[in-house]
């Protein structure tokens, strides 16, 4: 990969980018109240599991396909992409989370490609279709962008557990080489994925996302 792909990326996979990841926790602020993910050992296989079941079969898959039609100039499935992420958000606030994330990374993206905003032609992308965007802009094959769209997950959501069960730094470093080992198995079962295999069904996690709008005390938007 060119260099510049390969910093773009990183850049890409970066827990500073001003998109607002780090104050949402897709469910895990709720598990650790409701679901007994109250220590590092518990907190690193829920992520591993939501690795796996979820985001390998759902919005990876959407990433992968973004980035080919986004190459390919093809709004109708990247506004048809677009609509299933929507369609399968089964909370207000992860509806929230792939809205704001995805205006955020658009407007990010502008300061960089001045004609972002024109190519998305009045769409406004979820994050996936946003990030898609990005990586497809930057000269990066399908696979490295979806490998730093998980990286970029794992980091987010390895804050969120520091902060919420709560764990320490060096245990917060352990989950995230164990995340690291498992996401290029995750990114490849992805790219496996058709419209008739992509999917969004982690019925315990909308509940607890549910409930989390009602939480007494919470850090997180989600």
């Amino acid at each position: 990969m060119p260099a510049a792909s390969l910093l773009q990326l990183i850049w890409l996979a970066s827990p500073a980018l001003p998109v607002g990841g780090f104050s949402y926790s897709e469910g895990l602020e709720a598990a650790v109240e409701w679901a007994g993910v109250d220590s590092e050992a518990r907190a690193r296989d829920w992520l591993v599991d939501q690795l796996h079941l979820g985001l390998a079969r759902g919005d990876l898959a959407v990433v992968a396909e973004a980035v080919r039609a986004w190459r390919a100039d093809d709004l109708a499935r990247i506004a048809a992409l677009d609509a299933w992420v929507l369609a399968t958000r089964e909370s207000a606030e992860f509806r929230l989370q792939a809205e704001q994330m995805g205006r955020s990374f658009l407007e990010w993206l502008k300061l960089h490609h001045a004609d972002a905003a024109a190519c998305c032609a009045g769409l406004a992308p979820t994050y996936p279709v946003a990030f898609a965007l990005a990586a497809a802009r930057s000269g990066a094959g399908v696979r490295e962008g979806c490998l730093a769209f998980a990286f970029g997950w794992a980091e987010n959501m390895t804050a969120a557990a520091v902060k919420a069960v709560p764990l320490g730094q060096s245990a917060g470093q352990r989950m995230l080489a164990r995340l690291a080992r498992e996401i290029p198995a995750a990114v490849d079962d992805a790219l496996t994925r058709t419209d008739d295999t992509r999917q969004s069904f982690s019925p315990m996690l909308a509940i607890l996302s549910a409930r989390h709008e009602a939480q007494y005390s919470r850090l997180f938007r989600s």
